[in-house]
Parts: structure tokens; sequence; C-alpha cells
């Protein structure tokens, strides 16, 4: 029988978990989201940031910018939120314009104040097997949620669909460093369905719908589901769940499974973050 993993369900957990620590000990951590543009979906993420942050007692200040604000102006912004001694956490939200440079934008970023872990001094620190101030929210939130379900990956073949700096890249790395062999696919891999069928896990972060299907799993496959895509105003994964979770041991849904708990680490990273600053402070 195909279990689904619940990611809605551990993120509320680990929420209420996040919302009473902060209460019992009178906390104030502070996150900052910068937000370009006028991007609808980024609209949308924002919103759920911060409407969560405010449910968990966490004051989250959004800055909006205008599409056409130049790199400099964005840059100045970021500056005065590294100086800015009640501000834990900072995001960036992604996509960014065209003509801003997104992997300078980030680079500003105080690496202590990098909430999404995305920083050269955090992801190199992962890549090295060290401990970085945050884990990147998205695989972070995928091995929690294997981990609540006693998922090993020790010894297992895993495929990862999608080499992100977001999600493929550094999901692959806390993958080997639990022991898995990983193969990093893109869409440039040649016959995909024949890595996906040798494969004890498939994750998918490639943004296309029903990309995978039944014929490309073996029975009793684990399957993680980041995409995210729109149609006939419905949201779907990039699995085409309805046929493969009769064969998968394991099964995220979408809605419902990975989305919840990238918020739910957003939340715990700003949190381990303010705790982090106040120790340095002490």
């Amino acid at each position: 029988m195909t279990v689904i993993l619940d990611g809605k369900l551990l993120a509320e957990k680990i929420t209420a978990k996040i919302r009473a620590e902060i209460l019992k000990n009178s906390l104030k951590p502070k996150l900052a989201v910068i937000k370009v543009g006028d991007n609808p979906a980024s609209l949308i993420y924002v919103r759920n940031k911060q409407k969560k942050a405010l449910e968990l007692g966490i004051e989250s200040v959004v800055i909006e910018l205008p599409s056409n604000v130049s790199e400099e102006n964005l840059l100045e912004q970021i500056y005065i939120l590294n100086e800015d001694t009640e501000i834990n956490a900072i995001l960036v939200q992604l996509p960014l314009p065209e003509h801003i440079n997104k992997q300078r934008v980030i680079e500003a970023i105080e690496p202590i104040k990098d909430v999404d872990g995305f920083t050269s001094y955090n992801f190199g620190r992962l890549a090295l097997g060290y401990q970085p101030y945050s884990f990147p929210c998205t695989p972070k939130g995928i091995i929690r949620l294997l981990d609540e379900y006693n998922i090993s990956l020790e010894g297992k073949k895993a495929v990862v669909i999608g080499r992100s700096n977001i999600v493929g890249k550094p999901l692959s790395i806390l993958m080997q460093r639990r022991n898995a062999t990983v193969i990093m696919a893109h869409s440039k891999t040649v016959n995909l369905k024949e890595h996906t069928l040798s494969a004890d896990i498939v994750v998918s972060a490639a943004g296309h719908p029903y990309l995978i299907t039944e014929d490309m799993i073996n029975k009793g496959c684990i399957i993680v589901d980041v995409g995210i895509n729109r149609i006939d105003n419905k949201l779907i994964g990039d699995i085409d769940f309805n046929t493969v979770k009769e064969k998968a041991s394991y099964i995220t849904p979408v809605p419902g499974g990975i989305g919840p708990m990238t918020i739910a680490m957003l939340m715990e990273n700003t949190l381990e973050l303010y705790k982090l600053q106040k120790s340095f402070e002490l």
C-alpha cells in the first residue's frame, strides 16, 4: 500500500513547536523579505510567508521595490538590512528582473542572515560537509519529511531531476551526506527513463508537468515531487500522481507535500539565526 508523505501535517507539527518556543521564551525573531516587481507567483509566496510568520510570533517586514529598480539600489537596501541589528533573517524573493545579477544580490546578504542558505559561504560549507548558518529550505524540508517516515537514504540510489542552486544541487549534497548514491539529471540528460527505472528514490524539481509517468519507475520507488505547475487553474507537480502512486511505496502530493515543508523550514531557519545571533552577542 502506498504511503502519502504528508508534508502539511509535519509542517504543522514543526511550526507549532516553533510558536511554543517563541511564546515560552518571549523571543523576538524578525524576518525581512525583499520583493522586486509584481510577479503574481512571488506575491502569493510572500503573502504566505508573511502570514505564517505572523501566526508563529515572528515579526516580518516586506520591502517592495519596483521591477525597474536598479541593481545598486537593491544592493543598498540589503546593506541597510545587514546593519540593522533587529533584522535576523533576510530573504530576497526570486525570480528577479533580468537586468539584475541574481548572484551578486544573494552574495550581498550577510551569511549569518542568509535564511535561504544561498550565499557562497553557506553553500560552500554545505558542499564541504560543514555546518552552514542555514540549510536551503526546500532540500532541508525534503530530508526532514523522509526522516519523519523513517526512510533511510543509506545505500539507496537517488535520481534528482533539476540542477538548480535552490533545490537540485543542495539536495544532492544532503543526500550524499546520508550515504545515498545520487545521479543528477537535467534537461540535457539522455534517456531519463533508464535512470529513473533503476532508482530507489526519484526527486523531480524540474517544473515540467507529468514529466514522470508510471512506466518510468520501478515498483516500490520513493517519489518526491517538488514541481509546481498550474494547469487549468489547478496546481499539479512534475509527477503523474494518479498513476505513479500505484507503483510507489511513498509519494508526496502536490499541493500538501514539499510546499508546506519549505515554509516551515524558512520559519525554523529564521528562529535558528535569531538564537545564533543572540548567542554571539552574549
